[in-house]
């Protein structure tokens, strides 16, 4: 079963000028590396252990989801990873309930050291859920500890995750079955136009949106431009702060404050 939050996906077009912003945002941004496919990352690691991952590609990968959004869309968040106890038994389990997963697929990136990491990872075709990713090489390679953590925004950790859905009772069909939980709250917001269905994962709420009309016209202006998957992120932090969405790179991130 997911314990937490594993990392979110960030695109940009320039990783010097995300890395340049992030840092002006007050977070402390770590050197990522490069991949196989030759994307290059940059991470912000927070004190619960998830982090940013912020992804560039130099050269075009026609058949690769995330750089396909970045084109088509331009830069902002793809998609978001959950760790689980055990790949292999989490990913046998969401299939005997019907959920289509890509993988055990091998992945890895070269750091800028020289040191190789290496993770599997699960992944679903449709991503209005998340992938599954759990480490090969320790943890602490591809998750840094230490001051690497610590920012000068106050950011501690993931507090929530909003997910963009086409069909709000059948993701939460998908989210029941690859969580194993029920979610704790399923509705609409009067007024605003939108379903919700919210899950809990520990201290971080997963929440997804459906548009119900014009009233919601940015999520589904959202849907149309990038399709279904994560369009906002909530930060535990000091006070409640909205984060500029264009020293973001396009990603709608915010600070809640942590009570």
């Amino acid at each position: 079963m997911p314990l937490s939050i594993d990392h979110i996906v960030i695109a940009v077009t320039d990783l010097d000028a995300a890395i340049r912003d992030y840092t002006t945002l007050g977070f402390t941004v770590l050197p990522g590396g490069e991949h196989p496919r030759g994307s290059r990352n940059a991470l912000v690691v927070l004190a619960d252990g998830a982090y940013l991952e912020i992804i560039a590609f130099p050269r075009p990968v026609p058949d690769f989801r995330w750089w396909q959004v970045l084109d088509r869309a331009g830069p902002g968040l793809v998609d978001f990873a959950v760790l689980p106890d055990d790949l292999d038994a989490d990913l046998a389990r969401a299939r005997a309930a019907g959920i289509v997963m890509d993988g055990p697929i091998d992945g890895g990136r070269l750091q800028p050291d020289g040191t190789r990491i290496a993770w599997r990872s699960a992944r679903p075709p449709e991503p209005d859920i998340p992938f599954l990713c759990t480490d090969v090489t320790p943890r602490g390679l591809r998750v840094p500890e230490g001051p690497g953590r610590r920012h000068a925004n106050g950011v501690t950790g993931v507090a929530g995750v909003t997910v963009a859905v086409q069909d709000l009772a059948t993701s939460v069909a998908r989210y029941r079955a690859l969580l194993g939980r029920e979610p704790i709250a399923v509705g609409g917001v009067p007024g605003l136009g939108f379903g919700i269905a919210q899950f809990r994962i520990g201290r971080q709420t997963l929440s997804l949106t459906e548009p119900h009309g014009p009233a919601a016209a940015s999520l589904g202006e959202h849907l149309v431009r990038r399709g279904q998957g994560v369009c906002a992120i909530s930060f535990y932090g000091p006070e409640d702060a909205r984060i500029d969405d264009g020293l973001a790179h396009g990603a709608r991130l915010e600070i809640v404050r942590d009570v």
